[in-house]
Protein backbone atom coordinates (compact mmCIF):
# COMPACT_ATOMS: atom_id res chain seq x y z
CA UNK A 1 0.00 0.00 0.00
CA UNK A 2 0.88 3.91 -0.93
CA UNK A 3 0.13 5.79 2.28
CA UNK A 4 -1.32 9.20 1.11
CA UNK A 5 -3.39 10.57 4.02
CA UNK A 6 -1.11 11.59 6.73
CA UNK A 7 -4.14 14.49 7.60
CA UNK A 8 -6.13 11.83 8.69
CA UNK A 9 -3.44 9.65 10.84
CA UNK A 10 0.45 8.78 10.56
CA UNK A 11 2.75 6.34 11.15
CA UNK A 12 4.42 6.08 15.00
CA UNK A 13 7.90 6.87 14.97
CA UNK A 14 10.21 4.82 16.28
CA UNK A 15 10.95 6.75 19.00
CA UNK A 16 7.57 7.36 19.64
CA UNK A 17 6.95 3.29 19.74
CA UNK A 18 9.67 2.65 21.96
CA UNK A 19 8.16 4.90 24.48
CA UNK A 20 4.92 3.96 24.35
CA UNK A 21 6.00 0.18 24.70
CA UNK A 22 8.21 0.81 27.83
CA UNK A 23 5.40 2.72 29.73
CA UNK A 24 3.24 0.19 28.96
CA UNK A 25 5.11 -3.13 29.66
CA UNK A 26 7.93 -1.49 32.31
CA UNK A 27 6.59 1.82 33.81
CA UNK A 28 3.04 0.87 33.48
CA UNK A 29 2.14 1.89 36.88
CA UNK A 30 -1.11 4.67 37.97
CA UNK A 31 0.63 7.93 38.15
CA UNK A 32 -1.63 8.76 41.21
CA UNK A 33 -0.59 5.95 43.10
CA UNK A 34 1.77 6.65 45.89
CA UNK A 35 4.85 4.11 45.32
CA UNK A 36 8.11 4.91 44.09
CA UNK A 37 7.50 3.06 40.86
CA UNK A 38 4.03 5.46 40.13
CA UNK A 39 6.40 8.56 40.97
CA UNK A 40 8.85 7.82 38.59
CA UNK A 41 6.10 7.61 36.04
CA UNK A 42 4.62 10.69 37.47
CA UNK A 43 8.06 12.61 37.31
CA UNK A 44 8.59 11.55 33.72
CA UNK A 45 4.91 12.38 32.42
CA UNK A 46 5.89 15.77 33.96
CA UNK A 47 9.05 15.81 32.17
CA UNK A 48 6.99 15.31 28.97
CA UNK A 49 4.16 18.28 29.90
CA UNK A 50 8.04 20.39 30.00
CA UNK A 51 9.32 19.50 26.35
CA UNK A 52 5.83 20.14 25.30
CA UNK A 53 5.61 23.29 26.70
CA UNK A 54 9.41 23.95 25.29
CA UNK A 55 8.43 23.53 21.96
CA UNK A 56 5.36 26.39 21.99
CA UNK A 57 6.58 28.73 24.14
CA UNK A 58 4.77 28.03 26.88
CA UNK A 59 4.92 27.38 30.49
CA UNK A 60 4.92 23.62 31.75
CA UNK A 61 1.39 24.57 34.11
CA UNK A 62 -0.36 25.45 30.44
CA UNK A 63 -0.42 22.25 29.03
CA UNK A 64 -3.52 19.98 29.88
CA UNK A 65 -3.42 16.42 28.49
CA UNK A 66 -6.39 15.27 26.68
CA UNK A 67 -7.74 12.47 24.77
CA UNK A 68 -6.96 14.28 21.16
CA UNK A 69 -8.31 17.08 19.39
CA UNK A 70 -12.21 16.65 19.81
CA UNK A 71 -11.60 16.59 23.40
CA UNK A 72 -9.81 19.79 23.35
CA UNK A 73 -11.60 22.01 20.98
CA UNK A 74 -14.97 21.06 23.29
CA UNK A 75 -13.25 21.95 26.40
CA UNK A 76 -11.75 24.97 24.96
CA UNK A 77 -15.06 26.40 23.39
CA UNK A 78 -17.86 25.11 25.66
CA UNK A 79 -15.97 26.24 29.09
CA UNK A 80 -14.42 29.58 27.40
CA UNK A 81 -18.41 30.63 26.90
CA UNK A 82 -18.85 29.67 30.27
CA UNK A 83 -16.11 31.30 31.68
CA UNK A 84 -17.13 34.51 29.89
CA UNK A 85 -21.06 34.06 30.00
CA UNK A 86 -21.68 37.35 32.17
CA UNK A 87 -20.37 39.01 28.94
CA UNK A 88 -22.26 38.05 26.30
CA UNK A 89 -23.01 34.78 24.06
CA UNK A 90 -21.79 35.69 20.87
CA UNK A 91 -19.11 33.78 18.87
CA UNK A 92 -17.07 34.07 16.19
CA UNK A 93 -15.69 30.91 13.94
CA UNK A 94 -15.44 30.42 10.62
CA UNK A 95 -16.93 27.94 7.81
CA UNK A 96 -14.48 25.73 7.19
CA UNK A 97 -13.52 24.68 10.54
CA UNK A 98 -13.49 21.01 11.43
CA UNK A 99 -16.77 19.16 12.59
CA UNK A 100 -15.11 18.78 16.11
CA UNK A 101 -15.63 22.60 16.28
CA UNK A 102 -19.21 23.27 13.87
CA UNK A 103 -20.70 20.62 16.11
CA UNK A 104 -20.05 22.20 19.47
CA UNK A 105 -21.09 25.66 18.18
CA UNK A 106 -24.09 23.83 16.98
CA UNK A 107 -25.25 22.44 20.52
CA UNK A 108 -24.31 26.24 21.59
CA UNK A 109 -26.75 27.65 19.58
CA UNK A 110 -29.02 25.53 20.56
CA UNK A 111 -28.04 26.74 24.22
CA UNK A 112 -28.81 30.19 22.87
CA UNK A 113 -25.61 31.89 21.65
CA UNK A 114 -25.61 33.44 18.69
CA UNK A 115 -22.40 32.37 16.11
CA UNK A 116 -20.95 34.46 13.11
CA UNK A 117 -19.68 31.89 10.51
CA UNK A 118 -16.79 34.35 8.60
CA UNK A 119 -16.71 33.87 4.79
CA UNK A 120 -13.63 32.75 3.19
CA UNK A 121 -12.02 33.74 -0.07
CA UNK A 122 -11.68 31.28 -2.91
CA UNK A 123 -7.81 30.01 -1.07
CA UNK A 124 -9.88 29.46 2.06
CA UNK A 125 -8.54 32.62 3.99
CA UNK A 126 -10.63 34.79 6.25
CA UNK A 127 -10.86 38.24 6.02
CA UNK A 128 -9.47 39.97 8.75
CA UNK A 129 -11.71 43.28 7.99
CA UNK A 130 -14.65 41.26 8.19
CA UNK A 131 -13.50 39.44 11.11
CA UNK A 132 -13.36 43.05 12.43
CA UNK A 133 -16.69 43.77 11.80
CA UNK A 134 -18.02 40.88 13.23
CA UNK A 135 -17.19 41.86 16.51
CA UNK A 136 -19.80 42.83 18.89
CA UNK A 137 -20.00 44.02 22.38
CA UNK A 138 -21.05 40.80 23.76
CA UNK A 139 -18.40 38.64 21.51
CA UNK A 140 -16.93 36.52 23.83
CA UNK A 141 -15.10 33.56 22.14
CA UNK A 142 -13.07 33.84 18.40
CA UNK A 143 -11.91 30.00 17.20
CA UNK A 144 -10.41 30.01 14.31
CA UNK A 145 -8.56 27.14 12.99
CA UNK A 146 -4.64 27.29 12.69
CA UNK A 147 -4.65 25.19 9.49
CA UNK A 148 -7.43 23.48 7.47
CA UNK A 149 -7.73 19.86 7.92
CA UNK A 150 -8.87 19.15 4.10
CA UNK A 151 -6.99 22.17 2.10
CA UNK A 152 -3.97 22.59 4.07
CA UNK A 153 -4.53 26.59 3.70
CA UNK A 154 -2.94 28.39 7.06
CA UNK A 155 -4.85 31.50 8.86
CA UNK A 156 -3.23 34.85 9.70
CA UNK A 157 -3.48 33.30 13.53
CA UNK A 158 -1.02 36.16 14.72
CA UNK A 159 -3.50 39.03 13.18
CA UNK A 160 -6.66 37.48 14.63
CA UNK A 161 -4.88 37.14 18.27
CA UNK A 162 -3.88 40.68 18.65
CA UNK A 163 -7.27 41.49 17.42
CA UNK A 164 -9.03 39.22 19.90
CA UNK A 165 -6.66 40.60 22.42
CA UNK A 166 -7.78 44.58 21.24
CA UNK A 167 -11.33 43.38 22.16
CA UNK A 168 -10.61 41.52 25.04
CA UNK A 169 -12.26 38.56 23.21
CA UNK A 170 -10.93 35.28 24.11
CA UNK A 171 -9.15 32.87 21.11
CA UNK A 172 -9.06 29.74 20.49
CA UNK A 173 -7.20 27.51 17.62
CA UNK A 174 -7.57 24.15 16.52
CA UNK A 175 -3.79 23.71 15.87
CA UNK A 176 -4.68 19.53 15.08
CA UNK A 177 -3.32 19.69 11.95
CA UNK A 178 -0.42 22.17 12.36
CA UNK A 179 1.33 21.29 16.00
CA UNK A 180 4.66 19.82 14.93
CA UNK A 181 4.34 20.78 10.74
CA UNK A 182 4.80 24.30 11.59
CA UNK A 183 6.64 26.57 14.36
CA UNK A 184 4.68 27.78 16.95
CA UNK A 185 5.17 30.02 19.68
CA UNK A 186 1.95 30.92 21.82
CA UNK A 187 3.05 34.06 22.99
CA UNK A 188 4.01 35.97 19.84
CA UNK A 189 1.03 34.01 18.36
CA UNK A 190 -1.39 35.98 20.60
CA UNK A 191 -3.02 32.52 21.19
CA UNK A 192 -4.83 31.72 24.15
CA UNK A 193 -6.51 28.76 23.77
CA UNK A 194 -4.67 25.92 21.43
CA UNK A 195 -5.47 22.14 20.40
CA UNK A 196 -3.47 19.51 19.25
CA UNK A 197 -3.91 15.86 18.62
CA UNK A 198 -0.86 13.43 18.85
CA UNK A 199 -1.41 11.09 15.62
CA UNK A 200 -1.31 13.71 13.32
CA UNK A 201 2.58 13.99 14.06
CA UNK A 202 3.72 10.61 14.52
CA UNK A 203 2.32 9.94 17.85
CA UNK A 204 -0.55 7.13 19.02
CA UNK A 205 -3.89 7.53 18.72
CA UNK A 206 -5.92 8.60 21.39
CA UNK A 207 -3.71 11.26 23.04
CA UNK A 208 -3.42 15.07 22.69
CA UNK A 209 -2.92 18.44 24.99
CA UNK A 210 -5.18 21.85 25.32
CA UNK A 211 -3.12 24.42 26.18
CA UNK A 212 -5.12 27.34 28.13
CA UNK A 213 -2.86 30.60 29.08
CA UNK A 214 -2.21 31.19 32.31
CA UNK A 215 -5.31 33.47 33.66
CA UNK A 216 -7.54 31.55 32.44
CA UNK A 217 -9.59 29.70 34.84
CA UNK A 218 -11.74 26.59 32.58
CA UNK A 219 -13.85 24.21 34.59
CA UNK A 220 -13.35 20.61 33.81
CA UNK A 221 -14.96 19.18 31.17
CA UNK A 222 -14.76 15.37 32.86
CA UNK A 223 -15.36 15.30 36.10
CA UNK A 224 -14.31 12.41 38.73
CA UNK A 225 -10.52 12.90 39.95
CA UNK A 226 -7.96 15.27 40.84
CA UNK A 227 -5.45 14.82 37.95
CA UNK A 228 -4.14 17.63 35.47
CA UNK A 229 -4.45 19.61 38.53
CA UNK A 230 -8.19 19.42 38.96
CA UNK A 231 -9.12 20.13 35.46
CA UNK A 232 -9.62 16.72 33.93
CA UNK A 233 -10.38 13.54 35.17
CA UNK A 234 -9.58 10.57 34.47
CA UNK A 235 -6.05 8.23 34.77
CA UNK A 236 -3.50 9.65 32.46
CA UNK A 237 -2.63 7.93 29.38
CA UNK A 238 1.42 7.85 30.30
CA UNK A 239 2.35 5.57 27.55
CA UNK A 240 0.49 8.01 25.02
CA UNK A 241 1.44 11.31 26.81
CA UNK A 242 5.15 10.23 26.52
CA UNK A 243 5.33 9.07 23.27
CA UNK A 244 3.67 12.24 22.23
CA UNK A 245 6.06 14.50 23.53
CA UNK A 246 9.13 12.44 21.95
CA UNK A 247 7.25 12.76 18.49
CA UNK A 248 6.56 15.97 18.87
CA UNK A 249 10.25 16.88 19.92
CA UNK A 250 10.99 14.31 16.96
CA UNK A 251 8.92 16.47 14.94
CA UNK A 252 10.53 19.94 15.38
CA UNK A 253 14.02 18.54 15.40
CA UNK A 254 13.51 17.89 11.78
CA UNK A 255 11.31 20.14 10.76
CA UNK A 256 13.24 21.80 8.43
CA UNK A 257 14.68 19.42 6.55
CA UNK A 258 11.47 17.23 6.35
CA UNK A 259 9.39 20.17 5.31
CA UNK A 260 11.69 20.55 2.65
CA UNK A 261 11.63 17.14 1.36
CA UNK A 262 7.87 16.75 1.79
CA UNK A 263 7.47 19.41 -0.29
CA UNK A 264 9.66 18.29 -2.62
CA UNK A 265 7.29 14.98 -3.21
CA UNK A 266 4.23 16.99 -2.99
CA UNK A 267 5.21 20.13 -5.49
CA UNK A 268 6.35 16.96 -7.93
CA UNK A 269 2.97 15.16 -7.72
CA UNK A 270 1.14 18.17 -7.92
CA UNK A 271 3.04 19.22 -11.82
CA UNK A 272 2.79 16.09 -12.89
CA UNK A 273 -0.90 16.15 -12.25
CA UNK A 274 -1.56 19.40 -13.53
CA UNK A 275 0.65 18.98 -16.53
CA UNK A 276 -0.45 15.42 -17.11
CA UNK A 277 -4.41 15.04 -16.13
CA UNK A 278 -6.70 17.21 -17.83
CA UNK A 279 -9.29 19.13 -16.33
CA UNK A 280 -7.58 18.86 -12.56
CA UNK A 281 -6.96 22.18 -10.46
CA UNK A 282 -5.79 22.72 -7.03
CA UNK A 283 -7.94 23.59 -4.35
CA UNK A 284 -6.61 26.40 -1.84
CA UNK A 285 -3.51 28.56 -1.87
CA UNK A 286 -0.53 26.54 -3.43
CA UNK A 287 1.98 28.47 -1.53
CA UNK A 288 0.46 29.93 1.76
CA UNK A 289 -0.81 25.99 2.87
CA UNK A 290 0.69 22.79 4.97
CA UNK A 291 3.68 21.59 3.37
CA UNK A 292 2.60 17.75 2.81
CA UNK A 293 -1.00 19.04 1.12
CA UNK A 294 -2.48 18.74 -2.07
CA UNK A 295 -6.87 18.88 -2.60
CA UNK A 296 -7.39 18.68 -6.01
CA UNK A 297 -10.40 19.19 -8.40
CA UNK A 298 -10.79 16.51 -11.07
CA UNK A 299 -13.32 17.57 -13.87
CA UNK A 300 -15.96 14.84 -14.58
CA UNK A 301 -15.52 12.29 -12.28
CA UNK A 302 -16.87 10.67 -8.88
CA UNK A 303 -14.63 11.26 -5.96
CA UNK A 304 -16.18 8.73 -4.48
CA UNK A 305 -15.29 6.42 -7.18
CA UNK A 306 -12.06 7.55 -7.76
CA UNK A 307 -11.41 6.15 -4.13
CA UNK A 308 -12.25 2.83 -4.76
CA UNK A 309 -10.12 2.99 -7.66
CA UNK A 310 -7.46 4.14 -5.66
CA UNK A 311 -8.04 1.72 -2.59
CA UNK A 312 -8.14 -1.27 -5.33
CA UNK A 313 -4.75 0.14 -6.56
CA UNK A 314 -3.08 0.19 -3.31
CA UNK A 315 -3.25 3.83 -2.90
CA UNK A 316 -4.95 5.19 0.55
CA UNK A 317 -6.13 8.59 -0.08
CA UNK A 318 -9.59 10.80 1.10
CA UNK A 319 -12.03 13.01 0.08
CA UNK A 320 -11.59 14.92 3.28
CA UNK A 321 -11.66 14.74 7.30
CA UNK A 322 -11.81 11.13 8.13
CA UNK A 323 -14.40 12.33 10.91
CA UNK A 324 -16.97 12.75 8.08
CA UNK A 325 -16.44 9.31 6.40
CA UNK A 326 -19.56 7.69 5.34
CA UNK A 327 -21.20 11.18 5.17
CA UNK A 328 -22.92 11.54 1.36
CA UNK A 329 -22.58 15.32 1.44
CA UNK A 330 -19.76 17.65 -0.66
CA UNK A 331 -16.95 18.59 1.41
CA UNK A 332 -17.95 21.62 3.57
CA UNK A 333 -14.35 23.08 3.08
CA UNK A 334 -14.83 22.83 -1.03
CA UNK A 335 -18.30 24.54 -0.82
CA UNK A 336 -17.43 27.39 1.27
CA UNK A 337 -14.72 28.42 -0.96
CA UNK A 338 -16.16 27.56 -4.39
CA UNK A 339 -19.82 26.93 -3.43
CA UNK A 340 -19.72 24.34 -6.07
CA UNK A 341 -21.10 20.71 -5.33
CA UNK A 342 -19.57 19.66 -8.12
CA UNK A 343 -16.09 20.69 -7.38
CA UNK A 344 -16.80 19.48 -3.72
CA UNK A 345 -18.03 15.86 -4.94
CA UNK A 346 -14.76 15.55 -7.19
CA UNK A 347 -11.91 16.41 -5.26
CA UNK A 348 -9.06 14.57 -3.83
CA UNK A 349 -7.29 14.82 -0.76
CA UNK A 350 -3.39 13.37 -0.81
CA UNK A 351 -1.58 14.33 2.26
CA UNK A 352 2.31 13.04 2.53
CA UNK A 353 4.27 12.75 5.25
CA UNK A 354 8.61 12.24 5.21
CA UNK A 355 7.88 7.97 5.39
CA UNK A 356 6.73 8.49 2.15
CA UNK A 357 9.20 8.00 -1.41
CA UNK A 358 9.55 9.40 -4.81
CA UNK A 359 9.01 5.84 -5.81
CA UNK A 360 5.80 6.32 -4.10
CA UNK A 361 4.55 9.71 -5.92
CA UNK A 362 5.43 8.36 -9.13
CA UNK A 363 3.16 5.28 -8.85
CA UNK A 364 0.53 7.33 -7.16
CA UNK A 365 0.48 9.32 -10.19
CA UNK A 366 0.57 6.57 -12.40
CA UNK A 367 -2.50 5.13 -10.88
CA UNK A 368 -4.84 8.63 -10.32
CA UNK A 369 -3.90 9.00 -14.57
CA UNK A 370 -5.15 4.97 -15.19
CA UNK A 371 -8.00 5.43 -12.71
CA UNK A 372 -9.36 8.72 -13.95
CA UNK A 373 -8.87 7.62 -17.49
CA UNK A 374 -11.33 5.29 -16.58
CA UNK A 375 -13.95 7.08 -14.84
CA UNK A 376 -14.06 9.56 -17.62
CA UNK A 377 -14.91 6.89 -20.60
Amino acid sequence: MIYMDNASTTMVDKEAFDMAKKYLFENYANPSSSYSMANDVKADMEDAREMIADILGARYNEIYFTSGGSESNNWAILKSCELMENKGKHIISSKIEHHSVLHTLSYLEKKGYEVTYLNTDEKGIIDINELKSAIREDTVLISIMFANNEIGTIQPVKEIGKLAHEYNILFHTDAVQAVGHLPIDVNELNIDLLSASGHKFHAPKGVGFLYIRSGIKLTSLIHGGSQERNRRAGTENTFGIIAMAHALKNSYETLDKDSLYVKFLRDRLVSLILKNIEGSHINGDIKNRLFNNINIYFENISGELLLILLNQNGVCASLGSACTTGSIDPSHVIMAISNDKKRASSSLRLTLSKYNTEDEVNKTFEILKTSIEKLRI
